[in-house]
């Protein structure tokens, strides 16, 4: 049996995705910058694209960019907000993803604030505002809204709220929330926003970006007028409209997807906990509220040889998930947010993190606590 539980590294794409991109690119394959009808065509495919995605974030349709996805428009955002808004001071913290990471640290002449975590791996919001306050000059804050590995959830309205009245600009990384959470932009104060259409079941290598209307951001990359000239190259309109089918699509099913695999992260913590007493699970993904529904990281109580085998014994059975995130399980080095939460106790145990979608079952999880029950023994 194969069991796909990564699905906060990606997701399949929808059979009415594919469908949809499959008819748009032969039917719609001028450039959506010719003035002929064929250019003219295209066009119209992307601006209902950015009308749909826009209304489903109550935002203006001319706020949405579109861009290769979430890496890109988490550079795009930092590096044009430090050099058209004249930000001095970053705020950030130390469990982002390594693409608001590494954006803040190639900046030059920038004074780069981490903030405090709490023991669970949650921003501390007091110690948040009390940087706000003591760095009184410009400021962009950079904090994502689901974090990808312990799925700890950041109340984007306080942070909002703190970064309005303290003289900051709000950018959050939404990778992994969009697609399964409600977001409003017109109710929340968020100036920058970034997603990726593969993390809820559209095509990889398409995204975009919130830009707040009249906020100054001009374009990292620079060719044609495309996107307001925010965002220079010729679209690809079939991976846009596929993005805007995906997004429609769990919006729509939100509340019955969100029940069925919120039940099925209850069902498989309790299968957990009665194989392995001593689990332990990291930052707030145990949690059924304060974490992402959709993903679970665990530490097995396992001595050190046979931590080395077991990763191979899940691929061995057929079933893919993490050891840290899928953007660095590749390195040696250990996961940064881990890092973070673990206590000293734990470090050298193995860490998975299970994620889940719509087409998970029951059945799977089960297999999986079948395969690491062979594994204990």
């Amino acid at each position: 049996m194969n069991v796909y539980f990564d699905n906060a590294a990606t997701t399949s794409i929808r059979k009415e995705v594919i469908d949809k991109m499959s008819f748009v690119m032969k039917e719609a394959y001028g450039n959506p910058s010719s003035t002929h009808s064929y250019g003219r065509k295209s066009k119209s495919y992307l601006e209902n694209a950015r009308k749909s995605i826009a209304s489903i974030l109550n935002a203006e349709p001319k706020e949405i960019i579109f861009t290769s996805g979430g890496t890109e428009s988490d550079n795009m955002i930092i590096q044009r907000a430090v050099l058209d808004l004249n930000i001095k001071t970053i705020i950030s913290s130390p469990i982002e993803h390594h693409a608001v990471i590494h954006a803040i640290e190639n900046l030059d002449n920038i004074k780069y604030n981490n903030v405090l975590l709490t023991k669970d791996g949650s921003v501390d919001l007091e110690h948040l505002e009390k940087l706000l306050i003591e760095n009184s000059d410009l400021k962009l804050v950079s904090l994502m809204h689901v974090n990808n590995e312990i799925g700890n959830i950041l109340d984007l309205k306080k942070v909002g709220e703190l970064c309005k009245n303290n003289n900051a600009y709000f950018h959050t990384d939404a990778v992994q929330g969009i697609g399964h959470f409600e977001i409003d932009l017109k109710e929340l104060s968020i100036d920058f926003l970034s997603a990726a259409a593969h993390k809820f079941h559209g095509p990889k290598g398409v995204g975009f970006s919130f830009i707040r209307k009249n906020s100054g951001l001009k374009g990292l990359i620079h060719g044609g007028d495309q996107e307001r000239g925010l965002r220079a190259g010729t679209e690809s309109v079939h991976n846009i409209v596929g993005m805007q089918l995906a997004m429609e699509l769990s919006y729509k099913n939100l509340a019955k997807e969100r029940a069925k695999i919120l039940n099925l992260k209850k069902y498989f913590l309790v299968k957990l906990k009665e194989l392995f007493p001593d689990i332990v699970t990291n930052g707030l993904s145990g949690s059924y509220d304060l974490s992402t529904y959709t993903l679970i990281n665990v530490t097995f109580p396992f001595d050190k040889e046979k931590s080395k085998l077991f990763e191979f014994h899940l691929d061995l059975h057929g079933i893919a998930c993490s050891k840290g995130s899928a953007c660095q399980a590749g390195s040696s080095v250990g996961s940064h947010v881990l890092s973070c939460v673990h206590s000293e106790s734990i470090k050298d145990k193995p860490s998975i993190r299970f994620s889940f979608c719509r087409d998970n079952t029951k059945k799977e999880v089960d297999y999986v606590v079948d395969v690491l029950k062979k594994f204990k023994v």
